[in-house]
């Protein structure tokens, strides 16, 4: 567990960060106007965790098409997991929370979806610390308020992929047209 002294109090908490995925994605998108930016992943977790120990990671996404890429890097650099949710993320991202709710002293759940205020309602009542982390401008108030604390996602906490230019000699010659002979 990772230890943090400020004024002589050692402070040591266990925090589990469940990600709504597809919620996540869908507000980056409609904030850059473009489906190819992503967060990052390496900035925002340590962001996020401010010197507390990271117990679990799950990142839940709604379909079967999951980048390889980004399974592999939350489970080298976090030990993280993707999960593939059948419909939305709701149930069984709240489902997780319940499970880990005493073993962890802070769930961070990464989506600003109002169908969160009874969960967050039902932690924090359970006596655990609940943080939401998502873009404010898509993030329901109402959870907000719910929550014990609120990281706004910004645009420094994403990145957007630039399309691949296209190697020399790969693009197609159009066939020339045979001149007509009288």
């Amino acid at each position: 567990m990772n230890e943090t002294t400020i004024q002589g109090v050692k402070i040591s908490q266990s925090v589990a960060i469940l990600i709504d995925g597809n919620n996540i994605e869908r507000s980056i998108h409609s904030i850059t106007k473009n489906n190819s930016s992503m967060l990052n992943f390496d900035t925002l977790i340590p962001k996020l965790l401010d010197n507390r120990g990271l117990n679990r990671l799950v990142y839940f996404r709604e379909g079967k098409n999951i980048s390889s890429k980004l399974r592999e890097r939350l489970h080298s650099n976090f030990h993280g997991s993707v999960r593939p949710c059948h419909k939305s993320a709701d149930i069984p991202l709240s489902i997780k929370a319940t499970q880990l709710s005493d073993k962890v002293d802070t769930i961070i759940i990464m989506s600003g979806d109002s169908d969160y205020i009874e969960l967050v309602r039902h932690l924090v009542n359970e006596g655990v610390r609940v943080e939401i982390a998502a873009v404010e401008n898509t993030t329901s108030q109402l959870l907000v308020d719910e929550a014990d604390y609120f990281h706004p996602i910004t645009e420094e906490d994403w990145f957007t992929l630039n399309p691949k230019p296209a190697k020399k000699g790969t693009r197609k010659k159009a066939p020339r047209k045979k001149k007509k002979t009288d």
